[in-house]
């Protein structure tokens, strides 16, 4: 009989497991589209944009051309600010070649001085950014400092008065914050753009906010996107068509529709000022309810657990377990999520992203029993047969670290040295695990080996212990023997009771 496990709510399963996996499916008249578009007008539509692109960038660097250092800490004004109106003109006619012709606007765009940030999302492509074309202003970006240097790309950038990130400085996030800052009680800056999902999804959902956007405490102003297309060829994320394939596909459809909503201005209170991840939460959650889709707390490092995976040769999926709630709820780091993935890949002998309780059993070198299957259904959370990545990772921290304390080792230990000589002879684990398990003696000389440290032929309490935290799935195996073997005693002192009540009705009478 399987023993019920209390699950914690806060460890569900997310509504949407897995938000960065795109598969786009073309029919035939979808491919016979792309052959004709790819031969006549989608050509024509990329030298279109590199037109767009060549008469901006002259507006663009006379706009920051003869500007002193001290001016280039000023935000833009007189007639280099008023060379912004055709840039912006110009980006929308560049929007309209790649194909966009159908572009709504929903809500109102604040102006700067009402709403220092705007915030995006759901963040799904690169065409993301087109959004800052419609804007009331050109908008500045959060933009790595190499970028500024990029020949053609570099008159754009600096156009914008963008706040640039210096990966190799450790101070770059509060600087960053502090520029925000800075720009806000200035006034007379651009607003500044940010996607602070951070990394791209499917649109499914919307995952955890990065928190540079709320960190300064100014108001935000939320800007949801939506691509309601027949096909999604914008969507552009970490399992999927690559960035060239998308650009293809989308130049290739004869209409490419977009909607921008301009959410009303968040203004932040006393508490969301003091706490960026409340002020992120309750904008993303203002968000989420507008854009009808659910929230999960993916991150980025999710996506560094998907990589991980792929690399071990599971599927890409496997490292999803939404990595930053199980760290604040379980106190795990990255570190040790990547080794414990590297530790679930050796007992995913298929590299199905799955543990069955025959590769469990076949892990910790023992058959399949009672006891054993009484700690694969704890781990098992939803009762699926198989242990996957994120099951693994709660089972241990939850159900084989607990249970694997310095108590738990020493009950064992007594329990396996049956004839009280302070070590375990092989004799003795081979009864112990003979009664319990069924092993036979091949088996058990085998674990024997690997318990045995200095191979002298008795396993130490030292050498126990140090097996059995290099392996602490054992430790409720233990206790879950301890339980049985204890149910067993109580049942034969039971029998016995009855048989004596027995014998003593007999003589009576």
């Amino acid at each position: 009989m399987k023993r019920e496990i209390p699950r914690q709510q806060s460890l569900i399963v997310p509504e949407i497991q897995n938000p960065f996996v795109h598969k786009i499916q073309l029919g035939y008249l979808d491919m016979l589209q792309v052959a004709f578009m790819s031969v006549t007008v989608a050509p024509l539509r990329l030298l279109l944009v590199g037109v767009c692109l060549l008469l901006a960038w002259p507006l663009a660097a006379l706009a920051v051309a003869f500007r002193n250092e001290k001016e280039q800490k000023e935000p833009l004004s007189g007639w280099r600010k008023t060379i912004g109106t055709p840039c912006l003109y110009l980006g929308r006619i560049m929007t309209f070649c790649i194909g966009f012709q159908n572009v709504k606007i929903k809500g109102e765009p604040a102006a700067s001085r009402d709403a220092p940030v705007l915030c995006g999302a759901p963040h799904s492509s690169f065409f993301d950014v087109l959004t800052a074309f419609y804007s009331s202003e050109v908008p500045s970006f959060v933009s790595k400092a190499e970028n500024s240097g990029m020949f053609l790309i570099s008159a754009l950038l600096k156009f914008t008065q963008p706040v640039l990130v210096k990966r190799e400085d450790p101070n770059s996030r509060q600087n960053t914050v502090k520029e925000i800052q800075r720009r806000a009680q200035d006034g007379g800056w651009p607003q500044i753009i940010i996607f602070p999902e951070g990394t791209c999804t499917n649109r499914t959902c919307l995952i955890s906010f990065k928190l540079g956007a709320f960190h300064p405490g100014v108001p935000v102003q939320p800007v949801c996107l939506k691509y309601p297309n027949r096909l999604d060829t914008v969507t552009w994320t970490w399992e999927g068509p690559g960035i060239f394939t998308m650009l293809w596909l989308t130049l290739c459809q004869f209409s490419t529709s977009l909607e921008i909503e301009y959410l009303p201005v968040y203004v932040p209170n006393e508490e969301e000022k003091a706490d960026p991840k409340l002020y992120a939460h309750n904008v993303r959650k203002v968000m989420a309810e507008a854009l009808k889709i659910p929230v999960t707390d993916h991150t980025y490092d999710d996506c560094r657990l998907m990589m991980k995976a792929r690399k071990l040769n599971l599927p890409m999926e496997s490292g999803l377990v939404e990595f930053q709630k199980l760290h604040k709820k379980l106190g795990i780091n990255l570190d040790q999520m990547h080794n414990m993935l590297e530790k679930f890949s050796s007992i995913d002998l298929q590299g199905k992203g799955g543990i069955t309780l025959s590769e469990f059993a076949k892990y910790l070198q023992v058959p399949e029993s009672q006891s054993l299957e009484e700690v694969f259904a704890m781990y098992d959370r939803d009762d699926s047969g198989s242990i996957d990545f994120r099951e693994y990772v709660i089972g241990l921290s939850l159900i084989s670290a607990p249970a694997n304390t310095e108590s738990t080792i020493s009950l064992a230990f007594q329990l396996f040295d049956s004839s009280k000589q302070g070590y375990i002879s092989e004799d003795d684990l081979s009864h112990i695990l003979y009664n319990s398990f069924a092993m036979v003696d091949v088996d058990v000389a085998e674990l024997f080996k690997q318990i045995d440290a200095d191979e002298d032929g008795k396993i130490t309490y030292e050498e126990f212990k140090a097996f059995a935290e290099k392996k602490p799935e054992y430790a409720p195996i233990f206790l879950a023997y301890q339980e049985l073997s204890k149910s067993n005693v109580n049942e034969n002192a039971t029998m016995e009771t009855v048989k004596e009540e027995d014998e003593d009705h007999i003589k009576s009478e």
